[in-house]
C-alpha cells in the first residue's frame, strides 16, 4: 500500500491545530491530547524558542504524527525544523527563496498567499498547495471561491477559523483543511488542563 501524500494526508484530517508552544515540556502530553482525540497532527509554530525541541519531542514520540513547523521566514528555520523531524513546512508569505531552499532539502512547503499574483508566483515555482492567510482579513470564503475557481490549486486557510465557520470554508471543493488554533487555547495549555483541551479537539473532530 502506497503511503498517501501530504495532500491526502491533510483531507483526511481536515482541521490541522495551530500551536505556539512555550515550554517544550508540554509538547508530549498535548500531542497525546490531540493524537487520542482524533487529531494526530499539529503545525508547531516558530514563534517561540521551543519549536524545534518541541517538534522533536513530540516526533520521538509520536512516529507517525503528521507534524508541520509554522511560521518559517529564515532557510535557518527550515534547517532547524527539518532536523528535528517536520512532515512539510509553512510560512505567512511567499518567500521564493524559502520555498525554492524548502525545495532543495526535499521537504514540503506550504507558503501563505492572499491575492491572485501570490497564487500565481506559487504556481510558477512548481507549487499546487498554498495556504490562504489571514483568511478571514483577506475576504474569507467569498475570496477563496473567487480564487479557486480561476486556479488549479489547493488551499489550506487559516486565520479567523473558528469551530462556527470552519465548515463554509470546508464546503469549498479546494481547500483540503484549515488551519485552526480553537481547540488549542495556549492558557488551557500552559495550565496543562489537558482533558478541557480533549473536549475541544473531539468537539472540533465531531463537528467535522
Amino acid at each position: 500500500m502506497s503511503t498517501p501524500t501530504l495532500n491526502q494526508q491533510l483531507q483526511a484530517l481536515k482541521v490541522i491545530p495551530v500551536i505556539a508552544i512555550k515550554d517544550a515540556a508540554l509538547a508530549v502530553p498535548l500531542a497525546k491530547t490531540l493524537a487520542e482525540n482524533g487529531l494526530p497532527c499539529a503545525e508547531i509554530t516558530f514563534r517561540t524558542d521551543a519549536a524545534a525541541d518541541s517538534i522533536r519531542r513530540i516526533r520521538a514520540e509520536f512516529p507517525n504524527m503528521l507534524i508541520g513547523a509554522g511560521t518559517i521566514l529564515t532557510t535557518q528555520q527550515v534547517d532547524e525544523a527539518i532536523d528535528a523531524g517536520v512532515d512539510f513546512i509553512v510560512s505567512p508569505g511567499l518567500n521564493p527563496k524559502i520555498v525554492r531552499y524548502c525545495q532543495q532539502r526535499g521537504v514540503a512547503m506550504i507558503p501563505g498567499v492572499n491575492n491572485p499574483s501570490l497564487v500565481e508566483q506559487a504556481m510558477e515555482l512548481g507549487l499546487d498547495t498554498v495556504k490562504f492567510f489571514p483568511a478571514s482579513a483577506s475576504g474569507g470564503t467569498a475570496m477563496l471561491k473567487a480564487l479557486s475557481a480561476v486556479y488549479p490549486v489547493s488551499f489550506m486557510p487559516t486565520g479567523g477559523i473558528s469551530a462556527s465557520n470552519i465548515g463554509e470554508y470546508l464546503s469549498i471543493p479546494a481547500v483540503l483543511a484549515c488551519g485552526g488554533t480553537w481547540m488549542v487555547p495556549s492558557q488551557l495549555m500552559e495550565q496543562q488542563q489537558w482533558s478541557e483541551i480533549a473536549k475541544l479537539v473531539k468537539q472540533a473532530v465531531q463537528a467535522l
